[in-house]
């Protein structure tokens, strides 16, 4: 049974940088296309960032290329979410989603908040 623990969320000014990871436990990663959401009270839960089994297809929100960077780790157990020149708009809850076929898992989602 895959279970996914979402970290590295945290406080931070308008222009900062946060890493999100996402780590797997029972499972190794790579046999799932990881997706990054995000949700604020009040809106539907919206896509971040996706990144492909092998890693060779990557999807952005349209609202962070160029900020956002997903990748995997070497461990195939890790993908993270770098996230840099943080704004306003980005403060959310962070979750990241496994899915493969059938299958689909959730992390806990991590907290994000931008603020002066």
């Amino acid at each position: 049974q895959l279970q996914l623990v979402a970290t590295g969320g945290g406080l931070v000014q308008p222009g900062g940088s946060l890493r999100l990871s996402c780590v797997a436990s029972g499972v190794s990663l790579d046999a799932f296309d990881i997706f990054w959401l995000r949700q604020t009270p009040g809106k539907e839960r919206e896509g971040v960032a996706c990144i492909s089994r092998r890693g060779d297809n990557i999807v952005y929100l349209d609202s962070v290329p160029g900020r956002f960077t997903i990748s995997r780790g070497n461990d195939l157990k890790t993908v993270y979410l770098q996230m840099t020149d943080l704004k306003l708009v980005d403060t959310a809850v962070y979750y990241c989603n496994a899915v493969h076929g059938g299958l689909n898992y959730w992390g806990q989602g991590t907290r994000v908040t931008v603020s002066s």
